[in-house]
């Protein structure tokens, strides 16, 4: 059966807006999720700048950040546990060192900032992975250097899986500075032969090519990914980013479409950015609320063998 089984949890510090939940509305949510079979939750980044998910002493020390009120990854965690679902934790973002090529300091800053993570929630039942924040588009030395030296540190802190949700440097992002998918594969062949041994899991978004290139794109990086022995999912993006504002939840026909060509190219799992904003029956958009029911009709049509897969 074609479904996602894992989302993105958005930490509302970035480029969506926030919908002011607490824990009563994050558990309405899990609740929701564990409904239509999602078993994996991703923490997008546990910070950005100078917010925080929580009241990390770490970052306190290095950078100027606004208070924590409320401990989002310990919520996280316990509706994680109650539901029975695995968690990965994202790491820091500084939107700062790494873009302006100190990667150095953005991998030493992690450590610290994960070594505090480890004490505070390291026991946590739910913890069975980390996820690699920062995202890429074609290969970056710096950022390989990143990913090879924290990759190391979050082996040593805790064994388990070490996920990147990379993107492609498509027309829809990038209009003329696009790339083409020749270039594409032989940039990622260039990562992939990096990241090999280092990184388990590659996510793709697949959000940035025409619907009518997809095919060849998901192909693509499913066939890098297991030459190099790093397992496969898809990030299908339940987000729209072809209106001129950012960003409306996707129309439910662009989501089944994009969800049945990474299962013909043979991904392990397709995960979401991100289901309480752009799928949840609780979002702020009601758009979303109606993504939500086509998608509960269509898990049942195929369940039934009504679908047409």
């Amino acid at each position: 059966m074609i479904q996602i089984t894992g989302t993105f949890l958005d930490e509302i510090t970035h480029d969506i807006p926030s919908q002011n939940w607490g824990h009563r509305e994050w558990t309405k949510d899990f609740d929701a999720m564990k409904a239509v079979g999602i078993n994996t939750v991703i923490l997008i980044r546990a910070g950005y700048d100078h917010h925080c998910t929580f009241d990390s002493v770490v970052l306190q020390k290095k950078r100027r950040m606004l208070p924590t009120y409320t401990d989002l990854v310990d919520i996280f965690l316990t509706e994680a546990e109650r539901c029975d679902m695995q968690f990965y934790f994202g790491t820091y973002d500084s939107g700062k060192y790494w873009i302006n090529g100190d990667y150095q300091a953005e991998a030493d800053l992690n450590k610290a900032f994960c070594d505090e993570v480890m004490e505070r929630y390291g026991h946590r039942k739910a913890f069975n992975g980390w996820y690699i924040c920062h995202e890429i588009n074609t290969f970056n030395n710096g950022m390989m250097q990143v990913y090879e030296d924290l990759s190391t540190h979050l082996r040593g802190l805790k064994q388990q899986p070490i996920l990147i949700s990379p993107y492609i440097k498509g027309v829809l992002q990038f209009g003329a500075e696009a790339i083409s998918l020749d270039r594409h594969i032989r940039e990622w062949e260039q990562v992939f032969a990096r990241i090999e041994g280092i990184v388990d899991i590659v996510a793709f978004q697949d959000g940035q090519v025409p619907f009518h290139e997809l095919k060849d794109y998901l192909q693509a990086n499913a066939a890098l990914a297991k030459r190099h022995h790093i397992t496969s999912w898809s990030n299908v993006e339940s987000f729209e980013r072809t209106f001129p504002i950012k960003f409306p939840p996707l129309d439910y026909r662009r989501l089944r479409y994009k969800m049945e060509q990474a299962h013909a190219a043979g991904v392990e799992k397709l995960i979401t950015f991100e289901f309480s904003h752009f799928m949840s029956p609780n979002s702020i958009y009601p758009a979303a609320h109606h993504l939500y029911n086509r998608y509960q009709e269509w898990l049942t049509d195929q369940k039934n063998g009504l679908a047409d897969l």
